[in-house]
């Protein structure tokens, strides 16, 4: 039998035991209720739209367009009266928006004022991989550095941004970042909105978080998929709504925050055509009410408006396969008010879209040589974390593969490959759904869920400068999962790349 003094410490213990796991389960049950986070209904809409200028740029007499990005570091009034600090392309905040038409020869002078080095990636761009922007090619602060290349693309819908390997999803966050427009004849002979600014509206979509008069850039407890804010905000504006003068409207929507998966969708759940992805116009016009975009993906969409009405650009929650438990620390039960549209009383009337757009210029598959298997996990693409002077796959010029990309993994992750845009040909065992039939060079993967992709890599050859291929989930990028390819020609090996690319 226990003396009295042991009773009483047994029960002291168990006393101990049950506040303890009281607490616990209180403190999950308050992560647990907190964690989702909503602006439906409640956004103000009291702040105009800003719309990123378009960057001047000078053409010398071989032709050659010349443009000149500053990377600043600066103070930002996102709300009157509150100067946040943040970084900026040629200002405080963002960038201006590089437009160039296919086959002009571009060149653009990078400068680095920031206090720490950094990079400029030009995602979704055909170009060589010297050029590429990737962490091989770090820019000091003081230093320039100049790429420059010829377009060799459809017209699309670009962006820039950094890319330095372990600090991207700071840079990005801070406020680097802009769009790059790539124009052509053929979509310009369409009879599609594009007059920028006014019925062609770039919509770059992130999520942020104030914190005194900087970014909160804190990962909360469970996030495993990385920052997310409790905010959103388009062009770096709060509350923003616009003024539109035309039947029909474009937008093209970058999905700009470095974690969070956005289902854009009207707030009357009106259909809305899609016309163009990641890559460039689509063959024909989709019609949906809602399209998903995961950290880096593209779509541009036109909505019609009625004369005087005002309708709101929401992201509704996130239906992707997670568990309950992950869906909500994945950010998938937050809903956001983005953009209120305003029309006019009397609008401009706009032409019918064409009922065909573009013939797709990526392979289908059929002449493949090599298939691949990437299998994606926090831990690293196909076991293994990013190291920048190994290569991890070495491709031949003017072959085309096929890689099957596997997300294994219980959270969500994306796949995002340089240089090339690609074909989906499957997605979870199924044909793609008409949102990914088009020309992609980021695609979204739940858990458990597989693409087969066809990528045909037309050079020029490097055996010394890899592209990357990555989750473009920015936290899950600087941790390590990204791999390295490298171009080259039949018969020859790539060589192993310097560690820094000073």
């Amino acid at each position: 039998m226990a003396s009295p003094p042991h009773r009483l410490r047994r029960i002291l213990l168990g006393a101990c035991a049950l506040v303890v796991t009281l607490i616990t389960a209180i403190s999950v049950a308050w992560t647990w209720v907190s964690a989702d986070v909503s602006t439906v209904g409640t956004t103000t809409f009291d702040q105009p739209l800003k719309i990123p200028p378009l960057a001047d740029s000078t053409v010398d007499a071989e032709g050659t367009r010349t443009f000149s990005l500053d990377m600043r570091a600066g103070t930002t009034e996102f709300e009157p009266g509150r100067a946040t600090e943040t970084w900026g392309f040629n200002g405080s905040y963002l960038g201006p928006t590089l437009r160039a038409a296919r086959g002009e020869r571009v060149r653009v002078q990078v400068r680095n004022q920031l206090p720490e080095p950094s990079t400029v990636h030009w995602h979704g761009m055909h170009l060589p991989a010297a050029m590429d922007g990737g962490p091989h090619q770090m820019v000091d602060p003081g230093a320039t550095w100049t790429p420059e290349w010829t377009v060799a693309q459809p017209a699309s819908t670009l962006w820039y941004h950094p890319h330095p390997h372990g600090a991207t999803e700071d840079h990005v966050r801070r406020g680097l970042a802009g769009m790059f427009l790539i124009d052509d004849a053929a979509s310009t002979e369409l009879p599609l909105p594009n007059t920028y600014g006014v019925d062609d509206i770039p919509v770059i979509v992130q999520d942020m978080r104030l914190r005194g008069n900087r970014f909160d850039g804190s990962h909360a407890i469970f996030r495993d998929i990385g920052f997310l804010g409790d905010r959103t905000m388009v062009n770096g504006t709060l509350t923003p709504y616009h003024q539109v003068g035309d039947e029909l409207v474009r937008l093209r929507l970058l999905n700009g925050s470095t974690a969070r998966i956005y289902t854009f969708a009207f707030d009357d759940a009106r259909p809305f055509a899609m016309i163009g992805s990641d890559g460039g116009l689509l063959e024909r016009p989709a019609t949906v009410d809602r399209i998903q975009l995961s950290p880096g993906e593209r779509a541009e969409v036109v909505v019609r408006v009625r004369p005087g009405e005002r309708t709101v650009l929401r992201s509704e929650k996130l239906e992707a396969g997670l568990n309950f438990w992950g869906n909500r620390f994945a950010g998938g039960d937050d809903t956001f008010d983005v953009l209120e549209l305003r029309a006019a009383a009397v609008l401009r009337p706009s032409p019918a879209l064409p009922e065909t757009l573009v013939p797709l210029s990526i392979p289908e598959g059929s002449e493949s040589v090599v298939q691949r298997r990437f299998e994606l996990t926090l831990a690293g693409i196909n076991g293994v974390r990013m190291d920048m002077s190994r290569i991890d796959t070495t491709v031949t010029r003017g072959t085309t593969e096929t890689w099957e990309v596997h997300n294994i993994d219980g959270m969500p992750h994306n796949f995002h490959i340089h240089d090339v845009q690609f074909r989906v040909l499957a997605y979870d065992g199924a044909p793609p759904p008409p949102e990914l039939t088009g020309a992609k060079d980021t695609i979204f993967l739940p858990p458990n869920t597989a693409a087969t992709l066809a990528l045909r890599f037309d050079g020029p050859a490097d055996p010394n400068t890899p592209y990357m291929y990555h989750c473009h989930l920015l936290w899950h990028e600087d941790a390590g999962m990204m791999g390295q390819f490298t171009v080259v020609e039949p018969g020859q090996q790539a060589a192993t790349p310097p560690r820094h690319g000073h």
